[in-house]
C-alpha cells in the first residue's frame, strides 16, 4: 500500500495533467459534432477490426466441422437425386415409397499416394461404417476409385492411378462404352481404350462412368477428352482423358453402395455355372 501512495506522490505531476486532458477530450466530443463524429468513426473501426480478426479466427477453427456439414448436405442431395432419376425411370411410381438403389457414404482421405504405378489411398472409415470392398469412391469433382481392403477403422482404396485398374466408362455424347485405365505417365491424366472408331469424339468431349457394373453408377464425371489417335489395328480409339479431379490434392470423399449388387452378381454367377 506504501508503495502505490509514493507512485502516485512521485507521478502526481503527469496523474493530474493526464485526468485534466482525459476530461478535456470528452468535453471536446461531447460540445462539438466534427469531433464526436470522428471519435465515433474510429471507435467503430478499432473494434470493427477486432471482431473481424476475432471471426476471422474462430472461423479458421471451424472449418473442419463446416466442411463436415457440406459433405452430409451433399450426401443427402444425391440421395434425393437418385430417388429422382429412379421416380423419372418407373411410370406411376407410388411417390410415398421411393426406391434407394445406391447408398453414399462420406470419408477423409488420410493418405494418398499417387507417384506409384499401384497407387492406393487410405481413408478414415472402416467396417464399423458399414464401409465394404468394392465400393465406387468419388468426390464432388468425379471418380477416385474402389474400395480394395477394409479393417475396422479404416480402408483402402485402389486409386484410379493404379495400373490394375479398369473401370467401364464411356463417351457421354455418343454412348460408346470403353475401360478406363493408367499409363503412368501423368497423375491428372488416364486412357480410355477400345472405343470403336465409329465414336465421334471431339476434343473436350465428355467422359462419364459406364454404368455397366454393379460399382458405379452410370454418369458419374471422369474427365474430358484430351486427345485421341487411332490404335495399333485400327479399329479402336486410344483416348488421353483429362481427369475433372486433381488426384494429387483429394480430402473428402464419398463411398457408393450399389445395393442390388449381390442379387446382380449372384444372378450372373448362375449364368456362367450353367454355360460351363
Amino acid at each position: 500500500m506504501q508503495q502505490i501512495i509514493y507512485f502516485f506522490i512521485r507521478n502526481k505531476n503527469f496523474l493530474l495533467f493526464a485526468v485534466l486532458f482525459t476530461i478535456s477530450v470528452a468535453l471536446t466530443i461531447q460540445t462539438h459534432n466534427y469531433h464526436n463524429d470522428k471519435y465515433i468513426s474510429s471507435a467503430n473501426f478499432i473494434t470493427g477490426g477486432i471482431y473481424t480478426f476475432r471471426n476471422n479466427i474462430t472461423d479458421y477453427f471451424n472449418l473442419g466441422k463446416e466442411n463436415e456439414q457440406l459433405l452430409q448436405e451433399n450426401l443427402m442431395l444425391r440421395k434425393k437425386l437418385d430417388q429422382f432419376k429412379e421416380v423419372i425411370a418407373v411410370e406411376k411410381l407410388d411417390s410415398t415409397v421411393l426406391p434407394n438403389k445406391f447408398s453414399y457414404f462420406t470419408a477423409r482421405v488420410i493418405n494418398n499416394n499417387y507417384s506409384k504405378t499401384k497407387n492406393q489411398l487410405t481413408i478414415d472409415k472402416g467396417r464399423k461404417d458399414s464401409i465394404k470392398i468394392d465400393l465406387g469412391v468419388i468426390s464432388s469433382k468425379g471418380i477416385v476409385g474402389i474400395v480394395s481392403d477394409v479393417s475396422e477403422n479404416y480402408a483402402t482404396v485402389q486409386s484410379i492411378l493404379n495400373t490394375q485398374s479398369r473401370i467401364n466408362a464411356k463417351h457421354k455424347n455418343s454412348g460408346h462404352f470403353g475401360s478406363l485405365k493408367w499409363n503412368t505417365e501423368n497423375p491428372n491424366v488416364v486412357q480410355l481404350v477400345d472405343i470403336p472408331r465409329l465414336a465421334p469424339l471431339a476434343k473436350g468431349d465428355t467422359i462419364v462412368t459406364g454404368g455397366r457394373s454393379t460399382i458405379f453408377p452410370e454418369g458419374i464425371l471422369i474427365g474430358t477428352v484430351k486427345d485421341f489417335h487411332l490404335d495399333n489395328d485400327d479399329n479402336y480409339y486410344y483416348v488421353n482423358i483429362d481427369l475433372f479431379n486433381d488426384m494429387t490434392s483429394l480430402e473428402h470423399v464419398y463411398l457408393i453402395e450399389n445395393n442390388e449388387a449381390a442379387e446382380i452378381l449372384n444372378l450372373e454367377k448362375g449364368v456362367e455355372d450353367v454355360e460351363q
